[in-house]
């Protein structure tokens, strides 16, 4: 996909396309220096360090003027707050036709912030997450496949404490059990 997306790209008379691995993004940019960093949050074998990589990425991007702009599916709000929390300008449906991914990287690389028609709807809901941070951290865990016990250490936390984090994510998913809980926030992108 990216070599396709590459080729595309580099159709347009004003864009330069530098095609780049999602392995050591940040470590590139910092050598090649864009002016728009183009992140897919869903990028294959990325599951965990995505978001992660995107956060650093921007943290390289805010000082030498880069602009991050995202690529990713409807209905996963959760992925969308957590790039919008990593500073994304701008945020592009991969369903979306070529044209809207090339308007998309002209606005951001001007500053402007930009959202694709079809991702405004799962914007708005990213903003409603029912889950805290520390919540977020004590199911990111549990996912892991982590214990009541191991989660508390990790966490300095007492068992007590993270089976009450675990019952009010239960209960503020809407699922059955933790299991649940899991499948749940994994499908809306929160995890």
């Amino acid at each position: 996909m990216r070599s396709a997306l590459a080729a595309l790209l580099g159709r347009e008379h004003d864009i330069e396309v530098v095609a780049t691995p999602w392995r050591n993004a940040p470590r590139r940019a910092r050598s090649l220096r864009p002016q728009v960093c183009v992140v897919d949050v869903e990028c294959p074998g990325a599951e965990h360090g995505n978001v992660a990589q995107l956060t650093e990425l921007q943290d390289y991007a805010v000082g030498q003027e880069c602009a991050l702009l995202v690529l990713a599916t409807a209905s996963r709000p959760g992925l969308l707050r957590r790039a919008s929390q990593a500073r994304a300008l701008g945020f592009v449906n991969k369903d979306a036709p070529p044209e809207e991914l090339v308007r998309g990287i002209r606005r951001v690389a001007t500053g402007e912030r930009f959202v694709d028609n079809s991702l405004a709807f799962d914007f708005l809901q990213a903003a409603d997450i029912p889950l805290t941070p520390r919540e977020l951290s004590v199911l990111s865990l549990a996912a892991e496949g982590a214990s009541i016990g191991e989660i508390a250490r990790v966490l300095h936390l007492c068992n007590g404490t993270v089976r009450n984090y675990m019952a009010a994510i239960t209960r503020k998913t809407g699922a059955r059990n933790r299991v649940d809980a899991i499948r749940i926030s994994r499908v809306a992108g929160w995890l």
